[in-house]
């Protein structure tokens, strides 16, 4: 079978941080405060199913499975747990996430068939006064915040950041973050779901109870030197793509469509396309083109080729290094 672009029904997570936002997008969501859709997923603990065409009902474990470097590309096919190398999600923070830090693939305490977490962010739209967390206070000390912990006064160590729309965050395995009320954010990473909590504001988790924290496993991750995390404001000319994070893991570039965009994808990797914000159309061989609009999020496998994007919207493409 041809692949094409391909379109998921996100998973969609129930968090205590969580809102209704993802409904301006056009998706039904469950009950409850929802913090994250899943977009692009293939992780035991979510998988994405193509919403339409002739591979309609087919989750990405499965194509994984029967296409191959087809979908995947050559540099796909080399993926450290076996399953699609990245997560894509879209998050609706209707408050404060805990402050948290991930481990990187060497750390030997990742569960059985976890990977590390190196991520990005891109912020698709923020209340006025929305803040994050971005790293330590330079000379904050494993021994420094193991006792600012001890003492209830772990925000004191942290650096917070004010952030807009178009604003993006490289964030490398080891660097203390958390996001803040009130953004809507657009994430690339590893394929993990490992977190480690070091802080939660006390407050309970959707079942009343506080939720766990991981205290000594975020002690031992942390860089406490230069973590290489990158921020930057994004200001990007039509037809031109802007590189906001370059990993060994992936690299997204951001881009502006006005008009007509002739692009191809690679034989060494698929393409993840994040319609960031306005609308228009996805056109690939053999003349077949659908309309687009904000909110999706289309996996282009890695042997699509040639395609175009017309209309005019803002993208985020990812793909592997």
């Amino acid at each position: 079978m041809t692949l094409y672009p391909l379109l998921f029904t996100p998973v969609m997570k129930n968090n205590v941080w969580g809102g209704r936002a993802l409904e301006r997008y056009g998706y039904s969501l469950p009950d409850g405060p929802i913090g994250e859709g899943w977009m692009i997923g293939d992780h035991a603990n979510g998988v994405t199913v193509v919403s339409d065409g002739p591979l309609q009902g087919r989750g990405l474990d499965e194509l994984r499975e029967t296409h191959g470097a087809e979908l995947l590309g050559s540099k796909g096919m080399t993926s450290h747990n076996g399953r699609f190398p990245l997560l894509l999600k879209l998050l609706d923070c209707n408050d404060d996430l805990s402050v948290q830090v991930h481990p990187s693939d060497e750390y030997k305490g990742l569960p059985a068939g976890e990977l590390g977490k190196t991520e990005m962010w891109y912020i698709l739209d923020a209340k006025p006064g929305a803040r994050i967390i971005y790293g330590l206070i330079p000379g904050v000390t494993r021994e420094k915040l193991a006792d600012a912990i001890a003492q209830g006064r772990v925000m004191d160590c942290l650096q917070q950041v004010s952030v807009k729309p178009g604003d993006s965050f490289y964030i490398p395995a080891g660097t203390v973050h958390a996001l803040g009320a009130g953004v809507l954010v657009a994430e690339v990473q590893q394929n993990s779901d490992t977190v480690y909590r070091l802080y939660d504001y006390n407050r309970p988790g959707l079942d009343g109870k506080p939720r766990e924290l991981h205290v000594e496993h975020s002690l031992n991750v942390i860089n406490y030197g230069e973590s290489k995390a990158t921020r930057m404001t994004t200001d990007v000319r039509p037809g031109e793509w802007l590189t906001l994070a370059q990993s060994p893991y992936f690299v997204v570039e951001k881009g502006v469509v006005n008009g007509v965009w002739q692009l191809a994808t690679s034989p060494d990797s698929f393409e993840m396309l994040v319609v960031c914000d306005g609308e228009g159309t996805l056109s690939w061989g053999g003349g077949e083109s659908r309309p687009v609009k904000a909110g999706q999020c289309y996996l282009l496998p890695a042997v699509l080729g040639a395609y175009e994007l017309g209309g005019r919207m803002t993208v985020l493409r990812s793909y592997l290094p």
